[in-house]
């Protein structure tokens, strides 16, 4: 039950992070790259300042190389991948392409691993994957910017891979705190040797403290303690496993929209919930029965 609540926080977190990029950059509070780039800041500084208070009672500091570079590329690749790629797509259509890539890329991390994937969690991830389908896909079709769809198939690369590389990890907070301390010189070189890289960064002075505010509360708690408590559940649950649960994210991020932002919910809501979940507690049977 215990490793069921904190999976539940976790995805709640990630949930969280969509409802405040949504509160910020979708109401022009601030431009994407900043978002993704104050998020990150605030995510090193409060996990870095975490790894060094516990190190005064003699925690660890450095968790080692194994995992780094993975954890930090993926971690890069999600953030910016997943802010640029919303400056032109549908939300709908972006958060299907970003979570079935992901849902890919960690099935395929957990194959390739010889990781035991019963038949009963690719039914349950086939059930939630078509109620994702009902809720995201949208109500009127338009071009597709195929840039920008690239942009957020490589966000679902990069969390994959950020979630799978936390699966050797022995310690959770570490090993993201030196993620996020560790791409943060990559992030301030690729601003020196392209100035205005995106072409959509506003300056400074334009961001209104408002939106600031809301990317650092996504960086420092959403993200930064919410992928270090990820970190710590994926090697309990399996990558399999991990790549179902995270289909519901969607879901909890479009229940909050409606408590938070006044969005509808309709039939089609209802129902693509009930397959999301469905889908994600028949997956996780599945485990729980391979495992026995």
């Amino acid at each position: 039950m215990r490793l069921i609540l904190l999976t539940l926080l976790a995805l709640s977190a990630f949930a969280a992070n969509s409802v405040l990029n949504r509160m910020a950059v979708g109401q022009g509070l601030i431009d994407p790259v900043s978002f993704a780039g104050v998020r990150l800041l605030a995510g090193a500084v409060v996990l870095a300042a975490l790894v060094g208070l516990r190190a005064l009672a003699g925690g660890v500091i450095w968790p080692g190389w194994r995992g780094r570079l993975a954890g930090v590329l993926g971690l890069l690749t999600y953030l910016f991948g997943f802010s640029v790629a919303y400056v032109a797509l549908d939300a709908g259509v972006g958060a299907l392409i970003l979570f079935g890539v992901v849902q890919i890329t960690m099935f395929a991390g957990a194959v390739a691993s010889h990781e035991p994937v019963p038949p009963l969690r690719w039914i349950g991830s086939g059930l939630a994957f078509g109620g994702l389908l009902v809720l995201l896909w949208p109500g009127s079709t338009g071009t597709l910017s195929l840039p920008h769809a690239l942009a957020m198939a490589a966000a679902g690369v990069g969390w994959g891979v950020y979630s799978l590389a936390g699966r050797g990890q022995s310690d959770a907070l570490a090993a993201t705190a030196a993620n996020f301390v560790l791409a943060m010189p990559l992030v301030g070189l690729g601003l020196a040797v392209l100035p205005g890289w995106s072409g959509l960064a506003v300056p400074w002075e334009l961001a209104v403290p408002w939106g600031l505010a809301l990317a650092v509360v996504s960086g420092a708690i959403t993200s930064g303690l919410g992928y270090a408590l990820w970190y710590g559940i994926v090697p309990l649950i399996g990558a399999g496993r991990a790549a179902v649960a995270q289909l519901a994210v969607p879901v909890l991020a479009a229940g909050a929209a409606v408590v938070l932002l006044g969005e509808a919910a309709d039939a089609r809501f209802i129902a693509a919930a009930g397959c999301v979940l469905g889908g994600v507690a028949l997956a996780s049977l599945g485990a729980g029965r391979s495992r026995a």
